[in-house]
């Protein structure tokens, strides 16, 4: 079974739509039961929260479902439990590998690594926290395009 991780700051708007968009596109795929699939957030922010209404409303007009996910920070063991950890900017990505212990086997990365369009691979995947409604449209667009990419990257 493969596993990965997706994390953003807080755990309420990116990481939780990547792991929706992931989720649906293995179901779609008839990968379901080849995945472990979860999101978390460098910081404590919003532990126990679930994800951002507007997150939730964006992926619901996409049919993303993000009921069920709530906020959580990352812990020392994902980076044993986990073959992926995909963080949504650079800035997470730094602080991920500020507390990676030195043997765990995670391969981290930013989601966008895996992106197709060049101007969005290797990219920040932007935070439409303090946004407005088109910016949780833009970070839909973006993870769909990453997430197909990483799925295809890990086959």
């Amino acid at each position: 079974m493969k596993k990965v991780l997706f994390v953003c700051m807080g755990n309420i708007c990116r990481s939780p739509t990547a792991e929706a968009v992931f989720r649906k596109l293995v179901q779609q795929t008839s990968q379901e039961n080849d995945w472990q699939i979860d999101s978390a957030g460098t910081h404590a922010y919003h532990v126990g929260e679930k994800p951002d209404q507007r997150s939730r409303q964006a992926a619901r007009q996409r049919a993303y479902n993000l009921e069920g996910i709530r906020a959580r920070q990352v812990h020392a063991d994902d980076f044993f439990k986990f073959d992926w950890i995909l963080a949504a900017d650079k800035q997470n990505l730094h602080a991920l590998q500020s507390i990676q212990p030195p043997n765990g086997r995670a391969q981290l990365a930013l989601m966008q690594d895996f992106a197709s369009k060049p101007e969005w691979r290797g990219s920040d995947v932007p935070d439409p926290y303090y946004g407005g409604v088109s910016g949780f449209d833009d970070v839909l667009n973006r993870l769909e395009d990453a997430c197909q990419g990483f799925l295809q990257h890990s086959a």
